[in-house]
């Protein structure tokens, strides 16, 4: 899967260029005009990296950064600051409130995408390139944001007939509620390795493949609580 990135720019023509130009490039890009909408996309989506610009209106660059730092989730997520501003002490005052890299605009996209390739990269080599775990955090951001919106999924019947056992119900309750399965074994004071076992057989019997997949097929027939 290709690198996801979200993109917060309140300038249509420059943030549809760029987007434009990294999605050529093989990224996967969310888009978003304002840090407000931009914080909403975290929610449903853990991205690999962050470009946003400084000057915005209501939050700007340094807020949203603020509060993407304060966030246990994104404390480390890699961050680019696009900005019309170039003087030094706005690049110092961008590096203290925990930007990862900065590009004075007008900026070349080829150099944009050296510098993301680059923190991408690092992460990877940083985290000892643990994809999988990577995978499994956005897939919780994803289901956290699936059930703040939870009013808005039609609950249907099961089209297959679905027995869980005591424990795999409960761990389908705790999967359901966005917690990651070392979390689930110390709530169930079990193994890491046996929450594992009871997620892959709750893939099997509904017939999903991904944490997200499960926890969309539960919600929609009424599985969980």
């Amino acid at each position: 899967m290709s690198a996801q990135l979200l993109l917060v720019d309140d300038e249509p023509g420059l943030r549809e260029a760029v987007q434009a130009y990294l999605e050529d490039s093989g990224f996967t890009v969310h888009a978003a005009s304002n840090a407000i909408e931009g914080w909403d996309i975290l929610q449903e989506k853990l991205p690999d990296l962050v470009i946003t610009d400084i000057m915005m209106p209501q939050v700007d660059g340094y807020q949203f950064l603020k509060q993407m730092r304060e966030d246990s989730r994104y404390k480390s997520l890699p961050v680019i600051f696009l900005t019309a501003k170039g003087m030094t002490m706005d690049r110092i005052q961008g590096y203290q409130a925990g930007c990862d890299a900065y590009l004075p605009k007008p900026f070349d996209p080829e150099e944009l995408e050296a510098i993301i390739k680059n923190l991408l990269e690092r992460r990877t080599a940083t985290s000892g390139g643990n994809t999988e775990l990577d995978d499994i955090a956005r897939q919780i951001a994803e289901i956290r944001g699936m059930i703040q919106k939870t009013g808005g999924i039609a609950q249907t019947p099961s089209p297959i007939q679905v027995d869980f056992t005591p424990r795999e119900q409960s761990v389908l309750d705790l999967v359901s509620e966005g917690l990651m399965n070392k979390e689930i074994a110390r709530r169930l004071s079990t193994s890491v390795r046996n929450v594992e076992k009871y997620v892959s057989r709750l893939f099997v019997k509904t017939g999903t493949n991904s944490r997200t997949e499960l926890v969309r097929f539960a919600l929609e027939h009424g599985l969980t609580k």
